[in-house]
Parts: C-alpha cells; sequence; structure tokens
C-alpha cells in the first residue's frame, strides 16, 4: 500500500500534546479502517527546534490521509507521497 507523509508545523507544542496529537491520529486510523476505509499510521519524527513534524501513514490515497487528519483535527500544510526507507529486520 502506498505511504504518504503528512508535513506539519507546531511550534510551541508541548511533549504531552504531541502524544496526545500521535494517539488522536492512531485512534482515527482504527476509525476509519472499522468503517472498511484502511488506514495505517506508521510513525511521527518530530524536530523540535524547527517546530516541525512529519508523520508517515499508509493508505489506499491521500485524501483519505487528508481525511484522517481533518477528523482528528490535528493540523497540516501537505500530504504527500514518500517513501517509508526503514530497514526490515529478521
Amino acid at each position: 500500500m502506498p505511504v504518504f507523509m503528512v508535513d506539519r508545523s507546531l511550534p510551541g507544542i508541548t511533549n504531552d500534546q504531541l502524544a496526545a496529537a500521535q494517539k488522536a491520529a492512531i485512534d482515527t486510523c482504527k476509525q476509519f479502517t472499522s468503517q472498511g476505509k484502511p488506514v495505517r499510521y506508521i510513525r511521527t519524527t518530530f524536530v523540535p527546534g524547527e517546530a516541525h513534524c512529519m508523520c508517515l501513514f499508509e493508505a489506499s490515497n491521500a485524501d483519505l490521509v487528508k481525511q484522517v487528519n481533518e477528523v482528528a483535527k490535528l493540523p497540516f500544510s501537505r500530504v504527500v507521497a514518500a517513501l517509508d526507507l526503514t530497514p526490515k529486520t529478521s
């Protein structure tokens, strides 16, 4: 399934708020998947010095990823196709 990166600017966000946003993304993906619209949250990378956040999702299309973030009330500047190059472990 294709992977998409969600780009966010989160100035002033605390660690607790970041954890809550991650939980909201995960929970909303589960909700969508249970409704027959599979979306999987993969991971988040946050750069504190720049308040820059990048989240990876797996879904059939970018619009589905946008919908998940809108329903979860998570701000984003763009959703783009990406490659997840995490090495597979045995």
